[in-house]
């Protein structure tokens, strides 16, 4: 069996989970998450800790049981605290501005670049060169981020571009004559 699988979730205060029909949904003081729960799993969710099972002992099928218990997991998480992720944006006039349901981003491009905002995610602009994105899906925060960071990736020579807050660029050395 999977080694993740085999550890149990233990849901904090206001934390609800209700499991029926192949779907598992989470409740908590942020919002609400659901997930589609694949057949070759079994979820025991007792007076607040769930556990995950392989219904078979395929590879897929532990395979499954550790990827559910993975996402349970974040779930629970960004209902209770949320996830966030910070991008920074390197170069002379690049500059970041959100404004409700839109980014304004100014790239050095000849025209400035709007991003509609999706649902269930809140975008901030501290100074004009970071973006904070919040949101209690994980994936969907992330997904947002790579949109961003898409527009203009950090080029390897000066290192300008949409870069992550923890993102190391390796710069590379200016030809020689």
């Amino acid at each position: 069996m999977s080694r993740i699988a085999k550890k149990p979730i233990e849901f904090p205060k206001g934390v609800e989970v209700s499991h029926a029909s192949g779907e598992l949904v989470v409740k908590g003081p942020k919002g609400e998450l659901s997930l589609a729960v694949n057949p070759e799993v079994t979820i025991k969710v007792e007076e607040g800790v769930a556990n995950f099972e392989a219904k078979s002992g395929s590879r897929f099928s532990i395979a499954m049981a550790g990827t559910t218990r993975s996402l349970v997991s974040n779930m629970v998480a960004g209902v209770t605290d949320g996830f966030e992720r910070k991008l920074e944006l390197v170069g002379v006039g690049y500059r970041a501005k959100a404004q409700g349901k839109l980014l304004n981003l100014t790239l050095g491009f000849s025209h400035p670049v709007k991003y509609s905002v999706p649902e269930g995610i809140d975008i901030e602009t501290p100074s004009q060169t970071e973006v904070v994105i919040k949101g209690i899906d994980k994936q969907q925060v992330g997904q947002v981020a790579a949109e961003i960071r898409k527009f203009r990736p950090p080029e390897p020579y000066k290192g300008k571009g949409v870069r992550y807050a923890d993102e190391r660029v390796v710069m590379k050395e200016a030809k020689k004559k």
